[in-house]
């Protein structure tokens, strides 16, 4: 398969792609040229369904390294697509391929799902998988939220390494959004302080922390992020395994209420909130 390298926009010929390879997909072991954009009727697109005036559709693929027998590497996909936001669905194809990027000097060996299914191939040994899995976290406030997710498990460790990352996409303007976009200028210590009042919430139902605060605190002190999800309660922000956590507590989550983010981000956000 000849590596097609693009970023935005999408280019026809990938679309074209999906149709001739939508059988090489049933076989499992050779993803489309563009898994997250499948032409109407090919085995990985399955449920499509609308969520507000958004419609999604769900990518499912499987694959095993083609050519092994017994214990073998292997990938799976579960993502979204969106039939009417191309930008949008190409935008998660690329990023969830760049969560793999566990070595900084591997990123840009690849730049899509099926890039990095040829990759992998590849480089795999025995049974190293991953995970890859999208879906609409929530539509609110005029922005599209995406939780992208992988999990990669490389044989002989205790156990996989997971990420996760929001995406959120404003359909008036047709483009990612990054906190910085989502802040009022200059109100982002009001963010930080409201991450924090939240951190300690989160703290106060944790059972690890309450044993023992002075040294929960130093092993896993608080830190900002950027990485946060429009929704309808709020701004949600997800932690990285490891990050304010042991791993047993997976990838921390706390919600921002709307109603004490008032005069930190953009009264468009806010809508009809109190």
């Amino acid at each position: 398969m000849p590596q097609i390298r693009t970023r935005f926009p999408l280019f026809p010929s990938r679309l074209a792609a999906c149709a001739s390879l939508a059988l090489l997909a049933a076989c499992g072991s050779a993803p489309p040229a563009n898994i997250s954009l499948p032409a109407a009727g090919s085995p990985q697109a399955t449920a499509s369904a609308s969520i507000g005036d958004v419609k999604t559709q769900r990518i499912e693929w499987k694959g095993v390294k083609p050519g092994c027998t017994g214990e073998c590497p292997t990938i799976e996909i579960d993502s979204v697509a969106f039939p009417d936001i191309p930008k949008l669905s190409q935008a998660v194809d690329h990023i969830l391929a760049s969560l793999t990027g566990v070595d900084s000097n591997l990123r840009g060996q690849y730049d899509t799902l099926s890039e990095y299914t040829q990759y992998f191939w590849r480089n795999a040994q025995g049974r190293d998988a991953t995970l890859f899995k999208a879906s609409v976290k929530d539509v609110a406030q005029g922005v599209v939220s995406v939780e992208l997710h992988t999990s990669q498990y490389f044989t002989g460790a205790a156990h996989g390494i997971p990420a996760t990352l929001y995406l959120n996409w404003q359909l008036a303007g047709g483009r990612l959004l990054r906190l910085d976009d989502l802040l009022i200028p200059g109100r982002r210590p009001g963010y930080v302080q409201a991450l924090q009042q939240a951190h300690q919430k989160w703290l106060a139902g944790n059972e690890d922390a309450k044993r023992d605060p002075a040294a929960y605190n130093r092993m896993w002190p608080f830190q900002e992020t950027d990485n946060v999800a429009v929704t309808r309660e709020g701004l949600v922000a997800k932690y990285d395994a490891y990050s304010i956590a042991p791993y047993s507590h997976g990838e921390p989550e706390l919600l921002l209420p709307w109603s004490v983010l008032q005069g930190v981000v953009k009264p468009e956000l806010l809508g009809g909130q109190p």
